[in-house]
C-alpha cells in the first residue's frame, strides 16, 4: 500500500520574517495621513523614500539606507508639489531618479544627489502635466528607459517619455470609473488595471485597446488590486459580496473563471500584493493589518499555496519592497519589507533557513538588473524585450570562516604575468598540491639565487610554475563542482 505525500514539498515552506533591531529602524517620521490606498513607501538598493505629512503642499523623505535611527525634524525633504503626494516610484534603471504623483494634478521626476539630500529639493528635473484631476498612480516601464505611466482620478492613463517630457500615449476612454491599480507585464508590452467598476482589464498601450477584460472579478465594493505575474497570469486581491477579503489567480487567455480563489478574513483594509518573479512568491500586506501573508504560485492545482504569516503587534500604514538586487544573498534573504508605522519605518527581513553558507543558486536565479533593455523610442516603434538579467553571485559575501579560503582561490586564479609567479616561487616554496603530476611531485624547484643558475634553468622554473598554475586551476574547478554537489545534497536535491 502506497501512502500519498501529505505535505507539499517547497523550499519556501519555512520562510520566516524578522524585524531588525530598534537602532536599525528609521524613527520620528510623520508618515502621511492622506486617505489613499498607495504603499506610501518606495525602496531601492540606495535609498528609502517615504511620503510624509507636510504643511502647505506635499513632500516625501528620501533617506540613504544607512541613515537609520532618529530622523531630525529639520531633515530636508523633496517638496515641490503644491498638494499632498499620493504615490512615488523609483526608476528601475537609475537608483537616483524617482517619480511622484500628487493631488496638484502633476507628475514630477526628481534627481536625488549621490549621498542624499543636504537641503530641501524643490526643483524637479521635469514636470509632466496632462491630468485634470489628482494623480494617484505612477509606475515606470520595467524594460524601456525613461518610460513612465501615470493614472489619475480623471480615469485617464498617460504614458510619458521622461527624457523628452512628451506624452506618448493617452488612454482616456477605457475606464468608466476610478483606477485602483496598474501593473506592467514583465516585458512591458501590456499592463493590467483594476477599476472601481469591479473589472480587471489587460491593455495594450501602443494600440490603445483592451486585450482582455473580466467584469466583476471580485463582487465586493471595496478597492481591489491586480498585478501581472512573470508567466502572463494575473493575481488579484479584493472583496467578496459579504466583504470578505479574497485572492484570485486568472489566466489572461480565459478570464471566465479564476484558476484559484481563496478567502482570507473579514477585515476591511485593502490588500497590497508584492510579487517576486524569481521565486513565484506573492506577499500580501493589508493596510491597517499587523501581518504579512505569503503564498507560492505554482503550475499545479490549487495554484495558490499558503506558506506562512509574519505577525507583529503594530498595524502598518504602508509598505516598501526592496528589489532583489538590494538583498543580502549571503544570509539567504529572499525579501525585505519596509513597514510604515505612525511614526517610524521598520525593515522586516524574510529569510529561508539554510545550513550551508554557500551561494544558493536555487534561491537566487538571475534577476532583473539596473540596465534598460531598450530606449523609449524603440519601445514606441514596437519593440518588446524582457528585462536584462544579472547574476546575484557577485553580491555574495562569504562568511568569516571562509574568507581566507576564498581569497586564496582568487589569488591563485589571478592571471597576472607569469614572471610574477616565477618571483613568488623563488622567494617561497609552493605548497605541495594534493594530486600533482609526476614532474611537479618529484622535482624540487631550483634555487635562482645560486651561482649555477642559467637561462635553461630559468625556463625550467617557468615551465614548472605554469604546470602548478594549471594544476591549481583544475583543482579550483573541482572544488567548485564539489561545493555545488554539497549544496544540492544539503538542500534535499539528489
Amino acid at each position: 500500500m502506497s501512502f500519498r505525500k501529505v505535505v507539499r514539498q517547497s523550499k519556501f515552506r519555512h520562510v520566516f520574517g524578522q524585524p531588525v533591531k530598534t537602532d536599525q529602524c528609521y524613527d520620528d517620521i510623520r508618515v502621511s495621513r492622506v486617505t489613499w490606498d498607495s504603499t506610501f513607501c518606495a525602496v531601492n538598493p540606495s535609498f528609502v523614500a517615504i511620503i510624509v505629512e507636510a504643511s502647505g503642499g506635499g513632500a516625501f523623505l528620501v533617506l540613504p539606507l544607512h541613515k537609520t535611527g532618529r530622523i531630525d525634524k529639520s531633515y530636508p525633504t523633496v517638496c515641490g508639489h503644491t498638494g499632498p503626494v499620493l504615490d512615488i516610484d523609483w526608476c528601475p534603471h537609475n537608483d537616483h531618479v524617482i517619480a511622484s504623483g500628487s493631488e496638484d494634478c502633476t507628475v514630477m521626476v526628481w534627481q536625488i544627489p549621490e549621498n542624499g539630500l543636504s537641503q530641501p529639493l524643490t526643483e524637479p528635473v521635469v514636470v509632466l502635466e496632462g491630468h485634470s484631476k489628482r494623480v494617484g498612480i505612477v509606475t515606470w516601464h520595467p524594460t524601456a528607459r525613461n518610460v513612465l505611466l501615470s493614472a489619475g482620478c480623471d480615469n485617464v492613463v498617460l504614458i510619458w517619455n521622461v527624457g523628452t517630457a512628451e506624452e506618448l500615449y493617452r488612454l482616456d476612454g477605457l475606464h468608466p470609473d476610478l483606477i485602483y491599480s496598474v501593473s506592467w507585464s514583465r516585458d512591458g508590452s501590456r499592463f493590467c488595471t483594476a477599476c472601481k467598476d469591479k473589472s480587471v482589464r489587460v491593455i495594450d498601450p501602443r494600440r490603445g485597446t483592451v486585450v482582455a477584460e473580466k467584469e466583476r472579478a471580485h463582487e465586493g465594493a471595496r478597492p481591489m488590486r491586480a498585478i501581472f505575474l512573470a508567466d502572463g497570469k494575473i493575481f488579484t486581491t479584493g472583496f467578496s459580496r459579504m466583504s470578505e477579503r479574497q485572492l484570485a489567480l486568472w489566466d489572461t487567455e480565459n478570464l471566465e473563471e479564476p484558476m484559484g480563489l481563496q478567502e482570507l478574513d473579514s477585515s476591511n483594509g485593502a490588500l497590497l500584493p508584492f510579487y517576486d518573479p524569481d521565486t513565484s512568491v506573492v506577499y500580501v500586506c493589508g493596510k491597517g493589518d499587523s501581518s504579512i501573508r505569503y503564498f507560492e504560485i505554482t503550475e499545479e492545482p490549487p495554484y495558490i499555496h499558503f506558506l506562512n504569516t509574519f505577525t507583529s503587534k503594530e498595524p502598518q500604514r504602508g509598505m516598501g519592497w526592496m528589489p532583489k538586487r538590494g538583498l543580502d544573498v549571503s544570509k539567504c534573504e529572499i525579501a525585505r519589507f519596509y513597514k510604515l508605522h505612525e511614526r517610524k519605518c521598520e525593515p522586516i527581513i524574510m529569510t529561508v533557513p539554510r545550513k550551508s553558507d554557500l551561494f544558493q543558486d536555487d534561491l537566487y536565479p538571475d534577476t532583473a538588473g539596473p540596465e534598460a533593455a531598450m530606449e523609449a523610442e524603440e519601445w514606441v516603434a514596437g519593440r518588446t524585450a524582457g528585462p536584462v538579467l544579472v547574476s546575484l553571485r557577485q553580491a555574495y559575501v562569504p562568511s568569516k570562516q571562509r574568507d581566507l579560503k576564498v581569497n586564496r582561490r582568487t589569488l591563485l586564479h589571478d592571471s597576472h604575468a607569469t614572471t610574477a609567479g616565477a618571483t613568488t616561487g623563488a622567494t617561497t616554496p609552493p605548497a605541495t598540491p594534493p594530486a600533482a603530476p609526476a614532474s611537479a611531485r618529484f622535482s624540487a624547484p631550483p634555487v635562482l639565487g645560486s651561482g649555477s643558475a642559467t637561462g635553461g634553468r630559468l625556463d625550467e622554473v617557468l615551465q614548472e610554475v605554469a604546470a602548478l598554475r594549471a594544476l591549481v586551476a583544475e583543482q579550483g574547478q573541482r572544488i567548485s563542482r564539489l561545493e555545488e554537489q554539497l549544496s544540492r545534497l544539503e538542500n534535499g536535491h539528489v
